[in-house]
């Protein structure tokens, strides 16, 4: 059971006199400035993870290599992002949703990792699809582990001297 709300203290609909909707609240507690900058961010993602599909177009049917590059190196750069500003540099509480979940967000595209698995076994590379599922997979977790890794050792390294 939960405690009745306190109706003087939440955002209402004008002139109803029932709270807001959940989104309302939301952005009435300052959420807006996060949802603007991760849309923002996942825009400038998306195009670049465009860009590189039509630098490295995949045939019909082959090893989808564009998209698993994509994501082992977006996944590379969050294992430095997350490190650098967890551990070296105090951000802007705007950063991390931003660039994280907005740019890094929108540039590795696992859903199109799925898509290209289920084309590639619908039009019988069945072999392909499961190789590719595993690489990428593979690839995106050590792609962020040795990234993090080499970027705390980095910075222990400098530290020292």
């Amino acid at each position: 059971m939960t405690a009745p709300r306190d109706q003087a203290t939440e955002p209402t609909v004008t002139g109803v006199g029932r709270p807001a909707p959940a989104w309302r609240r939301g952005l009435a507690d300052g959420q807006a400035p996060v949802i603007a900058v991760v849309a923002a961010g996942g825009a400038l993602g998306a195009v670049a993870r465009y860009g590189a599909s039509l630098l490295w177009p995949t045939a019909e049917g082959a090893f989808p290599w564009t998209t698993l590059v994509v994501n082992a190196t977006g996944c590379a750069v969050i294992g430095v992002f997350m490190v650098v500003i967890t551990d070296l540099w105090a951000a802007h509480r705007l950063v991390r949703p931003f660039f994280g979940t907005g740019v890094l967000g929108g540039f590795t595209t696992f859903s199109t990792y799925s898509v290209d698995i289920q084309q590639l076994v619908q039009s019988g590379h069945a072999r392909t699809g499961l190789a590719y599922l595993a690489a990428t997979l593979l690839a995106a977790l050590a792609a962020v582990w040795l990234a993090a890794a080499a970027t705390r050792r980095l910075i222990s390294w400098r530290r020292t001297k």
